[in-house]
């Protein structure tokens, strides 16, 4: 390798990203509660993501950008996320996969 080139490194990675659905009526309906519930979910994400050899990447007001080390642990995390998650406010109608 000449002095020119860079040794350019490889790995295999999947992102794990989620985001609040209807974040900002939500806020506007009940700023204080939405925050609160969004302090309670993310605590149980970080949690989850840590559990399934994560690391968190980015956040940003309602979002979540998440490294983990394959598709199968970003699957199994993402599931996980959606069962802790709706164990934790089970009367939310409607819930879809987008968190």
């Amino acid at each position: 390798m000449g002095p020119q080139e860079h040794k350019l490194e490889r790995r295999l990675a999947a992102i794990f990203a989620a985001d609040v659905a209807g974040y900002s009526r939500l806020m506007e309906q009940d700023e204080v509660g939405t925050l609160r519930a969004l302090t309670g979910h993310r605590e149980i994400m970080d949690r989850l993501i840590s559990e399934h050899g994560g690391k968190i990447a980015n956040t940003a007001g309602d979002s979540v950008l998440a490294e983990l080390p394959s598709a199968v642990d970003a699957v199994q995390c993402a599931v996980a996320v959606q069962e802790a998650l709706t164990q934790a406010d089970p009367d939310i109608p409607d819930r879809n996969p987008c968190w």
